[in-house]
């Protein structure tokens, strides 16, 4: 899998669309597939969000300034399209939305994507009980390490109320811990 840098795709954009938009897959597909991932659990519905991210991107590159970084943007979409799909599972399901992370948890355990680590499972199960802005905050700080700055980019929240709500976040994990 080839890496490049912004400049690079940057550079590929002036001349040749599909090209730089092949590079932005191979940078950062697999970032954005587990980002996803972690939010919506399921590999298919993590499939559905990812090809909608590319697809949204696809359409908007021509009118993307590199403002903020392109990962940055990318974020945005596929936040926003993780997201989208999570509110219409919730729709459509015949459970509860109490009863969705329920859903979710037993998709989370029954998943490859665990190893069977039950730490992991674990702090996954109390990452799913947090609402949703919170859940959202703490993956993309604690497993995508991404500055509060970034955060407040892809979502468009302020850099106080998102360390509030990491804060927030890590305490009722830990709370989830201790009772469990």
């Amino acid at each position: 899998m080839s890496h490049f840098t912004e400049e690079d795709i940057r550079a590929a954009l002036a001349t040749d669309a599909e090209k730089a938009f092949r590079m932005i897959i191979d940078t950062y597909g697999s970032k954005l597939y587990w980002h996803i991932r972690r939010l919506v659990i399921t590999h298919e519905d993590t499939d559905d969000a990812l090809q909608n991210t590319f697809i949204n991107a696809w359409k908007n590159i021509s009118s993307f300034r590199f403002d903020s970084s392109l990962l940055t943007w990318l974020w945005s979409i596929s936040t926003n399209e993780a997201l989208t799909l999570i509110r219409k599972r919730e729709r459509h399901s015949s459970v509860s939305l109490d009863d969705v992370e329920a859903v979710l948890s037993d998709s989370a355990e029954g998943s490859s994507w665990f190893d069977g680590d039950e730490a992991e499972v674990k702090l996954q199960n109390a990452i799913l009980k947090l609402p949703e802005k919170q859940r959202i905050v703490f993956n993309m700080k604690y497993y995508d390490d991404m500055t509060y700055e970034d955060m407040s980019s892809v979502t468009g929240t302020s850099v106080g109320a998102l360390k509030a709500s990491y804060h927030h976040a890590v305490k009722k994990i830990e709370q989830f811990f201790q009772d469990n």
